[in-house]
């Protein structure tokens, strides 16, 4: 059985990127190096840190090989030089499909090593307002496998923005020994005053674990503005750490004898009486990539 130690210092880092590849990623090396101040065992950016496009096509362009690419580069010499778990939010990885990527979130060790890879699964194709529409499966193929890693402080699952809304795949997370859920991501304006936190905070509540959300938060260079209000929420609900607007860095500890503790006091997770069939797969066209 692993043992695991009980305490571990969490940060998440807000940002406001742009189609400015160079400049987002000085943005981040800065960010993080802050968060290294005060201490840090496990970092994670947003969504879409290095590169928010003019259109969502333009993120095509910057797709990168799995394994090769500048911003993978990048994500790994951060980890390694910090000695962290590094969270990369999401960056575009080539699929099968020469019109459509992975919106891939990449974990790398404090070696520098990639110790995960999740692809989002549910892709924002929604009306927000009259005006205001989105539909990523024009550019992106959705993933279909739920990821869980390791660390020495907790088992670690990941989702990306949207799948905030699909507490079915929390769920699959916590069943696979999820203890600590990070979800970056980049919040509409709208759907985040209207969602955000009561969405963070409960599926920390509802799957007794911490939660580190971290938000694109401001108004980007392609007009789109994002929420901000990036999060770290302990397993109770309770908002440990906030950032309002802009770039900034917020820090949590976890204590993980605490987390359990929450979960043999008031166990409701053994209480579950349903359980929930997985959909079948959205579409043939999809491939392994």
């Amino acid at each position: 059985m692993t043992q695991y130690e009980d305490e571990a210092r969490l940060v998440a880092i807000q940002m406001v990127s742009g189609d400015d590849l160079g400049a987002n990623l000085e943005a981040a090396d800065r960010l993080i190096a802050e968060a290294m101040d005060s201490g840090a065992d496990l970092v994670a950016l947003p969504e879409n840190f290095a590169f928010v496009g003019r259109d969502d096509a333009a993120k095509l362009a910057l797709a990168e090989a799995d394994g090769s690419g500048p911003i993978q580069s990048f994500l790994a010499e951060q980890a390694q030089r910090h000695g962290i778990f590094l969270v990369g939010g999401t960056i575009p990885l080539r699929s099968c499909d020469p019109l459509r990527a992975r919106a891939a979130c990449l974990v790398y060790s404090p070696t520098g090593e990639r110790c995960a890879r999740y692809d989002k699964i549910h892709l924002f194709d929604v009306a927000v307002g009259v005006n205001e529409r989105y539909c990523e499966s024009e550019t992106l193929q959705g993933g279909d496998s739920v990821v869980i890693f390791d660390t020495p402080f907790a088992r670690v699952g990941l989702a990306v923005c949207y799948d905030l809304r699909f507490p079915e795949l929390f769920r699959e997370l916590v069943a696979g020994g999820a203890e600590l859920l990070v979800v970056p991501s980049a919040f509409t304006a709208l759907t985040g005053a209207a969602h955000w936190e009561l969405l963070v905070r409960t599926r920390a509540v509802e799957n007794l674990c911490y939660v580190v959300a971290p938000d694109q938060g401001g108004e980007h260079p392609n007009g789109r503005v994002t929420y901000g209000e990036t999060l770290i929420v302990d397993p109770w609900g309770r908002v440990l750490s906030r950032c309002s607007r802009g770039p900034g860095v917020v820090h949590a500890r976890m204590v993980r004898s605490k987390l359990h503790e929450t979960r043999r006091r008031f166990p409701v997770l053994d209480h579950r009486r349903l359980r929930v069939a997985a959909p079948a797969p959205r579409s043939t066209e999809e491939c392994n990539v």
